[in-house]
């Protein structure tokens, strides 16, 4: 399916929708009981080149290819964009009529599938301010906001939520664990006014929270008060020595002793071997360092919480949240193993509208897709058992060829030995 772009008429609103059905027929949206209408054009093969723009900040990008891959649940609608090289950097964007998340809440949302195992690659998204330069752009180019799965090795299998404030770069601090198998998966990210958010995996939710408590875009509200010290007589031990423990004056033994039953051998000649000495032994009676008991400490005022006092530098922001533009949706990625594909994109500010939609695209193909799957690595485990068959019978049928061999070669032997004794 192409770009769709949104006449308002009601409160929901897609901006940007793409799921590479391209054909040659004209699109039908099935969304017109949303109260809007979506202006939606025809395209032949391959025309999803003209609304991806592939970069041309370096030579070297790997490239976007047009498939559903090696197994899917419908060949046209599991139609995505795929990375093609290995170890390649990819740069490809597509543009969409400016908007603003002002006063509404923002749904990004598309799918993800590693059909390559992936070890070592970027599968998010990057959502750009309206005024970038698609042919230039690349890994530093200034986006809105970052999201989608990373993964690297056993250590990193995260998804991204990295929203720009103020001209930085903000990682969320909480860690978000990503789909790491072969299927594909849709990620969805809720960014709404009041400074919430929420994330979802397969329609799930797996986070949500503040904009405000979860990444560091403010100065903490509260600091320690730098005026504040503590007493001197502040006792913060729990408990002390009684001073009415006194050690026992039979206390003080050796920890080791000459062994008592040790005697000196008959053989040892004290002027060739020296004096003898007994060897040591551990001390029976050896109680270890002294310490007086513990008791309660009558002073103990507990642990000195340093007092804090308003943060001057802190101010709130009520629109954290908010991008006054928003035009370019890109993958901006590295990848070691290529195949990832990147299909069903989707930016409105309706969440129900998001989660339906995901319903019906991702939602109606992922069982095929997984049966497929299965179906194929059948096909693959008993060609190898064939083939195992084959390998064990071909080497049996040489055993036996060379056995037969030998006995010939025996029977040979044989009758050259009579016709040489008979000679």
């Amino acid at each position: 399916m192409p770009v769709l772009v949104a006449s308002i008429f009601g409160e929901s609103s897609v901006y940007f929708r793409e799921e590479f059905e391209d054909g040659g027929k004209l699109c039908i949206n099935k969304y017109l009981t949303y109260t809007f209408s979506l202006i939606v054009f025809g395209h032949f093969k391959y025309a999803w080149k003209s609304r991806w723009v592939e970069s041309k900040h370096k030579s070297d990008y790997g490239k976007f290819v047009h498939t559903a891959g090696k197994f899917y649940g419908d060949v046209e609608r599991n139609k995505g964009l795929q990375t093609s090289q290995d170890a390649r950097f990819y740069s490809a964007s597509s543009r969409f009529e400016s908007v603003s998340n002002k006063d509404q809440a923002l749904v990004i949302q598309f799918t993800v599938k590693h059909e390559q195992n992936i070890d070592c690659g970027g599968g998010y998204i990057k959502l750009f301010p309206a005024d970038l330069n698609q042919e230039e752009m690349h890994g530093d180019s200034t986006y809105n906001i970052m999201f989608g799965p990373d993964i690297c090795g056993p250590g990193t299998k995260k998804v991204h939520v990295i929203f720009n404030y103020k001209g930085k770069n903000h990682l969320i601090n909480k860690d978000i664990r990503c789909k790491d198998d072969e299927y594909t998966h849709l990620y969805t990210l809720i960014v709404n006014p009041g400074n919430t958010y929420e994330v979802k995996i397969d329609n799930k939710k797996v986070e949500s929270g503040s904009l405000e408590e979860d990444w560091d875009f403010l100065p903490p509200k509260k600091i320690k008060d730098p005026d504040a010290e503590k007493p001197d007589d502040w006792d913060e031990k729990e408990t002390i020595d009684d001073p009415e423990d006194k050690k026992p004056d039979d206390w003080d033994v050796a920890e080791n002793i000459p062994d008592p039953d040790a005697k000196k051998p008959d053989d040892w000649d004290d002027e060739m071997d020296g004096e003898w000495e007994p060897p040591m032994v551990t001390n029976p009676d050896y109680k270890g360092e002294w310490k007086p008991k513990q008791i309660d400490n009558p002073a103990y005022k507990g642990k000195w919480v340093h007092p804090e006092i308003d943060n001057p530098e802190y101010t709130a922001d009520p629109e954290i949240y908010q991008y006054a533009s928003m035009g370019v949706i890109g993958l901006d990625l590295w990848q070691v193993k290529s195949g990832t594909i990147f299909d069903n994109f989707l930016i409105t500010n309706d969440p129900k509208l998001a989660e339906e939609v995901g319903n019906e695209t991702w939602g109606a193909t992922k069982d095929p897709e997984k049966k497929m799957k299965d179906s194929l690595e059948e096909e693959e485990r008993k060609k190898r058992d064939a083939e195992e068959v084959n390998i064990k019978e071909e080497d049996e049928d040489k055993e036996e060829r060379d056995e037969e061999e030998d006995y010939e070669e025996e029977e040979e032997g044989e009758t050259d030995s009579k016709l040489k004794d008979e000679l």
